[in-house]
């Protein structure tokens, strides 16, 4: 097993600054919306209660932020010890992910000095979903830091600490693949409540299992996107072998949900509505081309050995992915009484802003701490 280490070299990088002052003109219309309230930045409105900070921040965002999970089902629970350089980079960009999208649920909440009611079980309302969502993610987030913990106390040279917190750290990766699988399948559950204002389209009883499914492929596909990335930006040589054969895993899943799809579509007679055109319709179709590109790329060997094919086919997966969910929660979605909802400048600032702090602090890990592991000069 490869030891991690830190990639060493300066951090403020000229992209980094830009990154930067992104986050401080994101803060300027924050502070207007702690100041004002959402009406100050946002185009909610009573019929659409929650904008792109849910629909990207957390809904998309934390199936991109499942590569750690997935790493986990594959080398713990299904004991694929081949892939363990791949855990602590994935597990490190979840981390990012679920923290980022618990605080832009924050930004989110109308009186967000109240968040911390839904810890207390007088004010909780045990038949949400929400509920559960909203527990399962809070409690995901310290179960992946005190994960990612032994990277501190390594850089730290703590060993004493460390040798402790590995006798028990197998509870915590148990809860680490147990908490995502409730609360992804339940972003699914949630939309059942919409009922007729959400499009036939994209409204079925199979929506937990299909988010479920959607975090899976996206979680896969994010980690290829990153580690090609980190290789390329890091002049680190790529990872094709390891890359590849994950990506095996990805053609069985994907599959799985374009005939899932396809066989809930056909058997509610919408096939015909499907290819009857229209706005919806053509989002439809165009998340579903995306991961059927993938596959019918990923399912030939010869091109799960070429770099390009894999990086271009995680795109794929992570637009068809975060299409499918940003169709299930606003695109597909119509309150009635002619609201509509179309971002504001300063929400897609802001959501700018909660990436590129993902993107400063994943530079600023992997080359202050042990995160990606050690290259070995020949």
């Amino acid at each position: 097993m490869s030891e991690a280490k830190p990639i060493g070299g300066k951090v403020w990088s000229l992209p980094v600054l830009f990154f930067l002052a992104v986050v401080v003109l994101a803060l300027f219309f924050l502070a207007q919306r702690f100041f004002y309230g959402l009406g100050a930045v946002t185009n909610m409105n009573d019929g659409y209660p929650w904008g792109i900070w849910i629909a990207y921040d957390v809904v998309i965002g934390t199936a991109f932020a499942c590569g750690g999970y997935c790493m986990a089902l594959l080398v713990y629970i299904f004991n694929k010890g081949e892939y363990h350089p791949l855990v602590r980079p994935a597990l490190m960009a979840s981390m990012f992910g679920y923290t980022l999208a618990g605080v832009s649920v924050i930004f989110d909440i109308g009186r967000y000095w109240q968040a911390y009611n839904i810890m207390i079980p007088a004010y909780m309302n045990f038949k949400s979903v929400l509920l559960e969502v909203a527990l399962c993610i809070g409690t995901y987030v310290l179960v992946l830091w005190i994960e990612f913990a032994p990277t501190f106390l390594e850089k730290l040279k703590a060993d004493r600490l460390a040798a402790k917190l590995n006798k028990v750290i197998f509870v915590f990766i148990a809860l680490g693949v147990l908490l995502p699988t409730m609360h992804q399948s339940s972003l699914g559950t949630m939309m059942l409540a919409a009922g007729y204002k959400l499009s036939p389209f994209w409204w079925t009883s199979f929506l937990p299992l299909l988010f479920l499914l959607s975090a899976l492929i996206m979680g896969y596909a994010v980690v290829i996107f990153e580690s090609t990335v980190a290789a390329l930006a890091f002049n680190r040589p790529l990872e094709t072998r390891i890359l590849g054969k994950l990506s095996e895993v990805m053609v069985w899943i994907l599959g799985f949900v374009l005939v899932v799809r396809f066989q809930d579509l056909n058997a509610r007679d919408l096939l015909p509505m499907v290819f009857g055109g229209g706005f919806k319709a053509n989002m439809l179709v165009l998340e579903n081309l995306c991961l059927l590109a993938a596959m019918m790329t990923l399912i030939y060997p010869a091109n799960r050995k070429n770099p390009k094919l894999l990086f271009l086919s995680a795109i794929a997966i992570m637009l068809g992915g975060g299409l499918y969910r940003m169709n299930t929660y606003l695109v597909g979605f119509d309150p009635g009484n002619g609201f509509t909802y179309f971002p504001s400048v300063p929400e897609m600032v802001i959501t700018f802003a909660i990436i590129s702090v993902e993107i400063v602090a994943y530079v600023w890990f992997v080359k202050r701490l042990p995160v990606l592991h050690e290259i070995k000069q020949a």
